[in-house]
């Protein structure tokens, strides 16, 4: 069984900087594509940055590139998601999720929930003006 747990949301305020973390349990998560998605009120969930180990490989949303970092501690079985110079647009749940093999077999479609096997419960992030 695979289990996902985020923490680390909270309230900021704009241009501050938040760290989510996603511990990982169950089957080891370093032969599958991880990723953070995350849900604005009202609105669909929308994917937000995946990882992939070997190759060392990202990809991030236009949203959010430039300003958020995702990286993975194997030891730990986590992964991160590093929120710098944060909008109130980014104000969301946010989640981590598992596909069932690498990031590059997802293609074009890496960004559909349909695509992802796993995911956690979700944390807060609340972004104030």
């Amino acid at each position: 069984q695979v289990l996902l747990v985020e923490s680390g949301g909270g309230s900021v305020q704009a241009g501050g900087s938040l760290t989510l973390s996603c511990a990982a349990s169950g089957q080891t998560y370093l032969t599958y594509c991880m990723a953070w998605f995350r849900r604005a009120p009202g609105k669909e969930r929308e994917g937000v940055a995946t990882i992939y180990t070997n190759p060392d490989t990202t990809y991030y949303s236009d949203s959010v590139k430039g300003r958020f970092t995702i990286s993975k501690d194997s030891e730990k079985n986590t992964v991160y998601l590093q929120m710098n110079s944060l909008k109130p647009e980014d104000t969301a749940v946010y989640f981590c999720a598992r596909a069932e093999g690498p990031c590059y077999n997802l293609g074009s479609r890496r960004f559909h929930e349909d695509a992802w096997r796993y995911w956690g419960q979700g944390t807060q992030v609340t972004v104030s003006s």
